[in-house]
């Protein structure tokens, strides 16, 4: 027939064997096999978000992300069964197992994170002088039961209604700077990368970072569901492995944590400098203990953070067995 060109037997044979290998060679994952992670636009959950890039070619999994506002949306999704993994901080996945949310806290991934941060024109940045100033936070964060806690140790009463010494507003992160520059407020308990931003460029000023309460330095949660732990092992033992070797990268290249977040996450809105300041105040980690997050639920329960009708047992939702046996296998300390 005119137009059709027909090829050699041994050049067919050759494609087709390319084609078998091409194949062959490729993860074959069924739709069950696909692990829905929530995550949070924030420096110090760049690693998790890593995994992602990481996933099919050295872990042979696939990983589908999807970004939350915060940490109490991504309870919502899992509540919705849309994920099966999340990264929230300690107060989020607390509230949530509070509220029944079937999760395990399965590892920590960054410390610290916070700033309360005071414009930068006011005289005054002490905690003492708050009485009577605009503070605003996000609610459902670790930001929250950690201002919470610097001002019941300072001896000041706060709510989001009027008659206290401070009322308390909400906004996302974002708007917390927005709201810092444009004197909306005058303090913010604020996350990173945006506290190390609002510093940089000026209109923001430091007056503490909340670690010097029982909670210490606040450590971020790595949950998964109990359906996705305790049905499907092997899935959540090579996701585990990922996380802790996504972490392992970022802690060994910060140069490489750095182009990431920098320019995956934040689309270039953050530069090389305000990365390295906010990871300086909220480094990369794996580990987390019971002993933690029970610590963080009485401060809950002592500020009435959460309103829990009935506050979790933290021995009883944080499960670490999965994240060290991954640790010791991949040699990680």
């Amino acid at each position: 027939m005119k137009g059709i060109a027909i090829l050699p037997r041994g050049i067919i044979a050759l494609f087709l064997g390319a084609l078998f290998t091409i194949a062959s060679s490729t993860p074959s994952l069924a739709a069950d096999e696909v692990i829905r992670v929530g995550n949070l636009k924030l420096a110090h959950f760049g690693a998790v978000s890593y995994v992602r890039e990481i996933a099919a070619s050295k872990c042979g999994i696939q990983v589908q992300e999807r970004t939350f506002a915060k940490g109490l949306d991504v309870m919502q999704a899992i509540i919705a069964g849309e994920i099966d993994v999340g990264a929230t901080a300690s107060e989020a996945a607390i509230s949530g197992r509070a509220s029944g949310v079937p999760i395990y806290i399965v590892a920590g991934f960054a410390t610290g994170g916070a700033r309360l941060l005071a414009r930068s024109d006011l005289p005054s940045q002490k905690l003492s002088d708050l009485k009577g100033k605009r503070v605003a936070v996000t609610r459902g964060s670790i930001q929250e039961i950690l201002l919470a806690a610097e001002l019941g140790q300072a001896g000041l009463s706060f709510s989001d209604q009027p008659g206290k010494d401070i009322q308390i507003s909400y906004l996302n992160y974002p708007d917390l700077n927005q709201a810092l520059l444009t004197k909306n407020v005058d303090v913010i308990m604020q996350s990173e990368p945006y506290a190390s931003q609002a510093i940089d460029r000026g209109f923001g000023i430091e007056m503490l970072k909340p670690y010097d309460t029982p909670i210490g330095s606040p450590v971020r949660t790595l949950v998964m569901t109990e359906k996705f732990y305790n049905e499907k092992p092997d899935l959540a033992k090579r996701f585990m492995s990922c996380f802790v070797e996504a972490t392992h990268e970022f802690i060994s290249d910060p140069k490489l944590a750095s182009r990431f977040v920098r320019e995956t996450l934040f689309k270039g809105q953050l530069t090389e400098k305000e990365f390295s300041d906010a990871i300086g105040n909220a480094p990369y980690g794996y580990d987390i203990t019971p002993q933690h997050i029970q610590i963080t639920i009485d401060q809950m329960v002592k500020y009435g953070v959460g309103k829990m009708a009935k506050p979790p047992v933290a021995k009883e939702f944080v499960k670490t067995d999965l994240l060290q046996n991954v640790k010791k296998t991949l040699g990680v300390q």
